[in-house]
């Protein structure tokens, strides 16, 4: 299974990718996690995407491409993976076509998730991520005794320093500008679909769940 998960920042892609991982057994390919951690080990690649994500803008498609086709070609998507976050645009979009046609990959499914723009806002600005196992939750689903630790593994819980609401608009703002096009780009194949991602996360798995097992 080769799957890419499309949407704005805050739309949810990210869970979904992560309970698709654990219960198909792929890999999730999440580019901001690779390239957070580049950033904390100080990499060539690191930091030069640093400055970038700061500032809530996309990293230079170079810097991307070279990333992703390194993971791609490496073990860790021999049996499978999942795309979340990349491509962002009609040209990374582009290259990573040329990448599958290189490398004998067939994609099977890109999977959309819509979300109002003022609910992505709130998403982003209440969102925490887990320390240990990178889950994202919001203060709804925190216990009320724990609110600092993940309900799932007991990891600390923190905000990431892109999550204000300056930079989640700036974000939004970038991804509609750059990103959005990428929609008509993948209408044009048969493995574009698009899924409400205003419903509540296990509506929305299972939605996912039931159109991969159909395929």
């Amino acid at each position: 299974m080769r799957l890419i998960f499309f949407g704005p920042p805050g739309s949810g892609k990210g869970t979904q990718a992560k309970l698709l991982s654990e219960e198909f057994g792929i890999s999730h390919i999440s580019t901001g996690d690779l390239l957070r951690a580049a950033m904390a080990n100080r990499t060539p690649l690191g930091i030069k995407a640093k400055s970038f994500m700061d500032a809530g803008n996309l990293v230079p498609d170079e810097v991307m491409i070279k990333l992703i086709h390194e993971v791609l070609e490496s073990e860790q998507a021999k049996n499978g993976f999942i795309l979340d976050g990349f491509p962002r645009t009609v040209a990374q979009a582009e290259a990573l076509d040329a990448m599958f046609a290189e490398l004998g990959i067939v994609l099977d499914r890109v999977i959309s998730l819509r979300v109002e723009h003022d609910e992505i806002i709130r998403r982003l600005t209440d969102r925490l991520t887990c320390s240990s196992c990178g889950r994202i939750y919001n203060s709804s689903q925190l216990q009320k005794d724990h609110p600092d630790r993940c309900p799932y593994c007991a990891g600390e819980l923190y905000q990431r320093p892109d999550d204000t609401p300056a930079t989640a608009r700036h974000r939004l703002e970038v991804y509609l500008k750059e990103t959005k096009p990428l929609k008509e780009f993948y209408r044009n194949s048969d493995r574009f679909t698009q899924i409400d991602g205003m419903q509540p996360i296990s509506n929305v798995h299972e939605i996912v769940v039931r159109l991969l097992t159909k395929d």
